[in-house]
């Protein structure tokens, strides 16, 4: 049998994919035995338990790998290009200036993006006793990533979906991730396997929640609200949404302007009607592009650019995301 995941709360329960509607799972009790279970060409095998499946064993080893990491928060987007991993690379930066101890994983697998943002491309993960050791970008901040593993930068990662989970779960299982205050996965965009897998791990072991990245235009919010949607779902938190690239402002006059409207009412709007919580507005900057590019990092004291539009409301989303952590 070939299996797809429902999700309707943390439980992620495995429905073959020949499967009728409101099929009860294979690891249910009254799998094989259930009213829609009859014609289904499975019934059989679900009646005799053969098609159950045990808890994941790797579950207690990951939770084992993580006690010592604080706060476990997922960053999210319904569409890709909005800026996501470049908000995560720059939150992890502001905690780092709060004497936080970070950790950021790429789990998108086949886009990883990462370490060229940290400014760590080419180097390679070790191996130790106590399992792989993640790369540091300084003291405080380090990452993992699929593109350490590989023979070039430019190779493709071509997985199917159980490829993607098993290397999400190394990440998590073979990690030696230490003492560290917040870990920060960086998520592809959607809402399909890697984030099955994520809600399926770090669901199980604690998760304090997860920050969704837009734009203000209606067709990035649109799959923001489908990402919304799979959250409540799932029965993952949500800290708040934050609304990238909302204003463009000239690095030499500081003028600003709306570069992409926000015709529905942006995030701000898509908030209130859906009853999340609204973090914060990032401008457009192409410093902060530039960064990204090099692998710089703006909130260095050294930059010339720890203090501007882009790095205060960073540092302000970052305080709101602190505040929900340590007071759930």
């Amino acid at each position: 049998m070939v299996y797809r995941r429902t999700d309707t709360s943390m439980e992620v329960v495995d429905v073959p994919a020949d499967a009728p509607a409101h099929c009860p799972g294979t690891a249910s009790d009254t799998a094989g035995k259930a009213t829609p279970c009859s014609g289904c060409p499975n019934q059989k095998i679900c009646a005799s338990g053969a098609a159950k499946t045990g808890p994941d064993p790797d579950i207690e080893t990951i939770r084992s790998r993580l006690c010592g990491v604080a706060h476990k928060i997922v960053i999210l987007s319904g569409k890709g290009g909005v800026g996501k991993s470049t908000l995560t690379a720059n939150l992890a930066y502001a905690l780092c200036r709060s004497d936080s101890q970070v950790s950021v994983v790429d789990t998108d697998i086949c886009g990883p993006s990462m370490p060229r943002i940290l400014g760590v491309q080419g180097e390679t993960v070790h191996q130790s006793g106590s399992g792989w050791s993640p790369v540091y970008v300084d003291d405080k901040l380090n990452t993992m990533s699929i593109s350490f593993l590989l023979p070039a930068e430019d190779d493709a990662i071509i997985f199917r979906g159980p490829r993607k989970n098993g290397m999400i779960k190394q990440f998590l299982r073979d990690v030696d991730w230490g003492e560290i205050d917040y870990m920060l996965v960086d998520t592809p965009p959607g809402t399909s396997d890697e984030h099955l897998s994520i809600v399926q791990y770090l669901g199980a072991v604690g998760c304090d929640g997860v920050v969704i990245v837009t734009t203000p235009q209606e067709v990035s919010l649109l799959d923001v609200r489908k990402e919304v949607t799979f959250c409540r779902r799932v029965g993952l938190p949500i800290i708040g949404v934050v609304e990238n690239m909302t204003e463009f402002v000239c690095p030499n006059c500081r003028g600003v302007s709306e570069v992409f409207a926000g015709t529905t009412g942006g995030a701000v709007g898509m908030c209130e009607s859906m009853g999340v919580p609204f973090l914060g507005s990032v401008p457009l900057d192409p410093r902060l592009g530039e960064a990204s590019d090099f692998g710089s990092n703006l909130f260095d004291s050294n930059s010339g650019n720890h203090e501007t539009p882009v790095t205060t409301a960073i540092y302000s989303i970052t305080e709101k995301i602190k505040a929900f952590c340590n007071n759930k």
